[in-house]
């Protein structure tokens, strides 16, 4: 593990001595370092005997350029307690080991959520529905292991992970409290002990309520009615995550800023919490959130850039990352980190979702782990 982060550190060295072709390359983090974080997640670790599945190349650009760590998937109860008292720390050992060699702030990602959970969690031995008693107790053991392991060494918790969801009713949107498992089987306070939990794990960890579809501000105004609700409980709450899964087509700037009034006026930090910006045609008729469950078929009006994506559409993505950062620049005070969901494209969770296998586009850094436009329309907004 030290030996690859060095490996990494020494080629990071060298890469961002060409990045740009400048003398002296100032990274993402350094440029917006009075801003706020600019993270990424550090991905996989969930096969084979490998921690992560970042190479050499991937490592050195996420060190060199971000400042925060998200853990992709390694942190989620499917992989960090597979069997009921049993714990696979190693993926999330080694992402501490990066970032505290880094220097990099930690969010742990995400102690209650409906998908990627273990097959147990939910039954007793019998395969029968556990009762209230029994989730709350396993709920509470499964986050007090988790954060108490590391209490002091990971800053933000994402506690609650999409607990809200919207429908159409009568040609309107409306948004309601999603009928998860944990909310039918505990209740509605589910959401509640879960951030007690955690704050009594470690008090000085800020904890974070993070979901998909934020900029459409009936979900919006609905989360932060349910955080406000929760403050006034005094309930330990920090901050909210809006998850940025976008596209060159969504969201407009008003919206984006309309939903950024309604977070700033329940007085809690902001993350742009998962922003990648997708280039492809977006299924119809599907929600343009993040459901890891929806697969299309691919089609190729689905998958038109197989060969090679026009220079033109790259250019159309930087000017949507360039218009997004100036909002995110306008609400500096508020927004505490913006976390990319992704490095390089060729690893982003989009080559699966919502169509299977198809080739994708949307992070920063391309397939041969050059900067694109994107990247440069960043820089040139602080620079």
């Amino acid at each position: 593990m030290t030996r690859l982060f060095h490996l990494a550190f020494v080629f990071t060295l060298f890469a961002q001595a060409s990045l740009c072709g400048a003398k002296e390359h100032i990274p993402l983090k350094d440029l917006y370092a009075d801003k706020f974080l600019i993270g990424n997640i550090l991905a996989g670790g969930l096969e084979g005997n490998s921690l992560f599945r970042q190479d050499r190349e991937e490592l050195a650009l996420l060190i060199g350029e971000f400042n925060c760590l998200t853990a992709e998937n390694s942190m989620k109860m499917q992989y960090v307690q597979p069997e009921e008292g049993v714990f696979n720390f190693k993926p999330s050992d080694a992402l501490l080991d990066i970032s505290e060699k880094a220097g990099m702030e930690v969010v742990g990602h995400a102690l209650v959520w409906h998908h990627q959970v273990p097959h147990w969690i939910f039954k007793d031995k019998k395969g029968e529905t556990v009762s209230r008693e029994v989730l709350i107790q396993r709920m509470k053991d499964h986050i007090y292991k988790v954060v108490t392991r590391y209490k002091g060494k990971i800053k933000y918790w994402d506690v609650v992970n999409e607990a809200v969801d919207l429908k159409y009713e009568d040609g309107k949107q409306v948004a309601f409290l999603r009928k998860s498992p944990w909310c039918e089987i505990i209740g509605e306070d589910y959401i509640e002990l879960a951030y007690r939990f955690a704050h009594e794990a470690d008090p000085d960890a800020l904890l974070l309520y993070n979901d998909y579809s934020m900029t459409d501000l009936v979900k919006t105004q609905f989360v932060a009615d349910m955080v406000k609700d929760l403050k006034y409980k005094v309930i330990p709450i920090h901050g909210v995550g809006m998850q940025g899964h976008w596209h060159l087509e969504w969201p407009t700037k008003s919206n984006l800023r309309k939903a950024l009034d309604i977070l700033s006026e329940i007085e809690v930090k902001i993350s742009v919490s998962e922003l990648d910006v997708r280039i492809l045609p977006h299924p119809k008729d599907t929600e343009m959130g993040a459901d890891i469950h929806l697969n299309v078929k691919r089609l190729k009006e689905l998958d038109p850039y197989a060969d090679g994506i026009p220079k033109k559409m790259l250019n159309k993505q930087a000017k949507k990352y360039a218009s997004l950062f100036k909002v995110f620049l306008e609400y500096s005070d508020v927004i505490e980190r913006v976390s990319f969901w992704g490095v390089v494209d060729h690893h982003s969770w989009l080559r699966d979702w919502p169509v299977k296998g198809r080739t994708v586009y949307p992070a920063l850094f391309d397939r041969d782990y050059s900067p694109k436009p994107a990247y440069f329309a960043i820089r040139n907004l602080i620079q």
